[in-house]
């Protein structure tokens, strides 16, 4: 499957009711998409001025979220030639993991303090896990 950048952009949106700024939002998502091989190693990532004008924000916004996720070896960046998803897309999906496991880590020491059995954190983790993800 050929996948083109112009396609890729429109695939990322950013809200501004969102309480997280828009470059960690877009993060997110580019790491859900490769996290998920929507986005394979090598595929060809929008250009920065591309993708700042389809979500309506600023090249700033854009440069920033790239520079994290290269620092973060998710995609690499050739002078002249834009971006890519890393060839080691391995590293995404562990992201993923060490955000979960970061998360959950929070959960049970949360749960902890509030003096919940670990039955009773995994009926409110499925409980959670149920609810739409939208809240509707």
């Amino acid at each position: 499957m050929d996948i083109h950048s112009s396609d890729l952009d429109r695939e990322l949106s950013v809200s501004r009711a969102d309480g997280r700024p828009m470059y960690l939002q877009i993060m997110e998502q580019i790491r859900r998409r490769i996290a998920s091989g929507d986005w394979p190693p090598g595929t060809e990532m929008p250009s920065i001025r591309q993708l700042a004008v389809t979500l309506s924000v600023s090249v700033i916004t854009v440069k920033r979220a790239y520079r994290d996720l290269e620092q973060e070896g998710v995609i690499v960046t050739r002078h002249g030639k834009g971006s890519m998803v890393a060839l080691d897309a391995e590293a995404g999906a562990q992201l993923f993991e060490q955000d979960l496991q970061r998360v959950l880590d929070q959960a049970v020491e949360l749960g902890r303090v509030l003096g919940y059995s670990p039955q009773e954190l995994a009926t409110r983790l499925l409980a959670a896990a149920d609810e739409p993800e939208d809240g509707a």
